[in-house]
Parts: structure tokens; sequence; C-alpha cells
């Protein structure tokens, strides 16, 4: 995995672009240079994010969602799983 996150996510399970793997390492979202932590989805070469508004949800109990447009920067809120490293290759001794 790499320390970049991919160009679009979401956090419905239901969507083609969720990937928990992702989201297990914490993502956030900075839109328009603004902390945001109410983004259900984004997709930074399209330039727009999916919020959610308030506590309201639909007859299905989803919640309803407005699309902003602007400047998308996400990133990673902690760092990358240490790669297992094998002890016999890091010692010249092997």
């Amino acid at each position: 995995m790499t320390d970049t996150p991919p160009d679009r996510l979401s956090n419905n399970p239901k969507s083609p672009y969720y990937e928990p793997e992702h989201l297990m390492r914490g993502i956030g979202i900075r839109f328009n240079g603004v902390e945001k932590t109410n983004v259900d989805e984004y997709c930074v070469s399209e330039g727009w994010v999916k919020m959610a508004i308030g506590k309201t949800v639909d007859r299905k109990g989803n919640p309803l969602t407005i699309t902003a447009k602007g400047t998308v920067e996400p990133y990673y809120q902690t760092a990358a799983p240490e790669a297992d490293i094998d002890p016999a290759s890091v010692d010249g001794d092997a």
C-alpha cells in the first residue's frame, strides 16, 4: 500500500469506491484548506466531496448529502504499517 490515499474513496459499503483497508488507516480530508470530518465520499481528480447534512436521513436510513466542488486534499491520519523485515537479510552474515 502506498502512502498516498486513493483518488476516490467512499465510506459507504454499497459503493464501488469503498476500500476498507484504506479506511482502517484513517483518512483525513482538507477541503478548500479547511479540515472536514463529515465527508462521506471524495474525488480528488474531479474536485468534489459529498458531505452529510447534519443528522438528516432518507427513508432508507442513509444520510442526506450535498456535493461541494473545490480543492480536495486527502491524507492518512496514521503512518504506514512497517513491512515485515527478515532479520537474515538485514544482517550481512546470513
